[in-house]
C-alpha cells in the first residue's frame, strides 16, 4: 500500500490475520495483500508471540484498504460493526452471499447480514436499498422492508414485487 487512507478498518483476529486477509482477497476483484509485518523479539514480554509470526498484513478489497493483526484470543468480532457490499444486481448478491457464507454462522444470517467463517459480519445489500426500503411515508417502501425482514440473503425481485405491491410482501 503506497499511501495509508485517513481511515482503514483495522481487524483483529487471534492467529488468522493472514489467512483471512488472503481469503477475502480471493473474493473480491481488485485486491491484493500489501506489506506483511511480522513480530519481533521486542515487546514479546507484552505480545507473547512467536518471533517471526505475523503480526499485521495490509491488504486492499476493491481498492480499499485494510489492516489485520494477529492479536490474540482477548478480543472477538460482534455484530456491533460491520461491512457493507453495495451490489449493483441479484448475481453480485448470490456471489458474494455464497462465498462469505462458506464456514460462517448459519444463525447469524438475516437481512442481507451474514457472519463469514472468521466472525466478520457483512451486510450484502442492493445499491438500489434506499429507493427500494428508504420512503418511511411510502406504503411500498414499507412492503419492502416487510419483506426484507423475513429474508436471509436479499432477494431484490421479491423486494421489487412487494414494493409494487404484489407477492408475499404485499397486504
Amino acid at each position: 500500500m503506497a499511501a495509508v487512507q485517513k481511515i482503514a478498518p483495522f481487524l483483529w483476529f487471534d492467529t488468522q490475520a493472514e489467512e483471512a486477509a488472503k481469503y477475502y482477497v480471493s473474493i473480491f476483484k481488485n485486491s491484493k495483500i500489501g506489506k506483511v509485518s511480522r513480530y519481533s523479539e521486542a515487546g514479546q514480554e507484552t505480545h507473547k508471540r512467536p518471533v517471526g509470526s505475523v503480526m499485521v498484513v495490509e491488504f486492499t478489497l476493491e481498492g480499499q484498504p485494510f489492516f489485520a493483526i494477529n492479536g490474540g484470543p482477548q478480543f472477538k468480532f460482534n455484530e456491533a460493526i460491520s461491512l457493507f457490499i453495495a451490489c449493483k444486481d441479484q448475481t453480485e448478491i448470490d456471489y458474494y452471499w455464497n462465498k462469505l457464507t462458506q464456514g460462517g454462522d448459519p444463525a447469524a444470517q438475516q437481512c442481507g447480514w451474514l457472519k463469514d467463517k472468521y466472525g466478520v459480519s457483512w451486510q450484502v445489500a442492493p445499491e438500489q436499498f434506499d429507493r427500494l426500503l428508504g420512503d418511511p411515508n411510502d406504503p411500498g417502501s414499507q412492503r419492502a422492508m416487510e419483506a426484507m425482514m423475513e429474508m436471509k440473503k436479499i432477494d431484490i425481485a421479491k423486494l421489487e414485487e412487494a414494493k409494487a405491491g404484489a407477492g408475499a410482501g404485499a397486504r
